[in-house]
């Protein structure tokens, strides 16, 4: 009776806290879409397991991470109860246990857990535990809007993920900086495309404070994106419908343009995938230039009826004319959880 009493409670502040957190995205009536490229560093909170190697040892090879139990995909948090932030902190820690066994503190599937690894001498006499793992990772994305009364921004629709292990990278800190568009990889069938951004690494026009499933969101520092573009109203999840539609885009320089696509499906609220609606290119400029959607066009944002209804996110490999786009809802509810 009791255990049954506490469920209800967790079931109803659970639903609580969601019709809280739809409660504050409504409250964001208006945004100004931007369509413009920008750089994205990030730095890990830990080092990400990319790949176990063999350490090749004077007896043979081996692999003490392996045996330990780590993963491709695991982040390493602490070496001995030592936080680790990058491969070089990882090394010395590791140089320091000198062959005697170290602890090693994990996240993986959101839990931590502490294993055990006895590092060995390479044929050089250093110790390794056999891992590769990155630290941070740079990019170019497009920023999707930016709300001019806070300066808070969404950009991507999708997260920033290890293109080796798929995984979610946890966000230590990053950054947004100037970009503008070198050239151009068109997409083909089977082949997608990309945006090839130049950046500088001092360039810097925001922070970044969350890496989710649903984009990156953080703040703008600098205004010059957008100090002289309007607002357009945030359109509901019902407004959204099959048909016309543009999308804002920065394929060239750092030049913004309009271009027309058509909604072709909407997907339901709960879609396993997170979609929220497909998308064809139907500009012909824009496919004389990129082929369709392309890498690093993730994040421009798809206009209906005067309003803005979402962002651009995945290209479908088999065809370039077509991709997917997260609904503005589902951001806004991101970012303002």
């Amino acid at each position: 009776m009791h255990q049954s009493k506490t469920k209800k409670i967790a079931i109803s502040l659970a639903l609580l806290l969601t019709m809280l957190f739809s409660a504050q995205a409504a409250e964001i009536t208006s945004l100004i879409p931007i369509g413009h490229t920008v750089g994205i560093k990030m730095s890990a909170q830990g080092v990400l397991v990319v790949r176990l190697n063999e350490v090749q040892t004077p007896d043979g090879p081996a692999c003490p991470a392996r045996d330990a139990g780590v993963a491709e995909g695991d982040m390493i948090t602490k070496v001995n109860g030592t936080e680790i932030d990058s491969n070089d902190s990882l090394q010395k820690q590791i140089a320091l246990s000198a062959g005697q066994p170290v602890s090693l503190e994990i996240v993986r599937d959101g839990g931590s857990q502490t294993l055990t690894a006895k590092p060995m001498a390479d044929e050089k006499g250093v110790f390794r535990i056999g891992v590769l793992a990155r630290d941070s990772m740079a990019g170019i994305g497009t920023l999707t809007y930016v709300d001019p009364e806070t300066g808070a921004f969404g950009s991507l629709g999708h997260g920033i993920c290890d293109s080796e292990t798929g995984v979610l990278m946890p966000l230590k800190e990053g950054s947004v900086l100037y970009s503008v568009v070198g050239s151009v990889q068109k997409g083909k069938v089977g082949e997608p495309g990309a945006l090839q951004g130049e950046f500088a690494a001092d360039s810097d026009i925001g922070s970044v404070r969350e890496n989710t499933d649903s984009g990156i969101f953080g703040t703008l520092t600098d205004s010059s994106l957008y100090a002289s573009l309007e607002s357009v109203p945030v359109a509901s999840a019902d407004e959204v419908q099959v048909g016309d539609a543009e999308i804002l885009a920065n394929v060239s320089g750092d030049t913004v343009e309009r271009y027309q696509v058509q909604v072709v499906k909407v997907y339901p609220a709960d879609d396993e995938y997170g979609r929220g609606m497909m998308l064809r290119v139907t500009d012909q400029a824009l496919l004389d230039q990129t082929g369709g959607i392309v890498q690093g066009m993730s994040g421009s944002p798809v206009l209906q009826n005067g309003k803005i209804i979402g962002a651009v996110t995945h290209v479908l490999v088999n065809d370039p004319t077509c991709g997917y786009a997260i609904g503005i809802q589902r951001m806004l509810e991101e970012m303002t959880n």
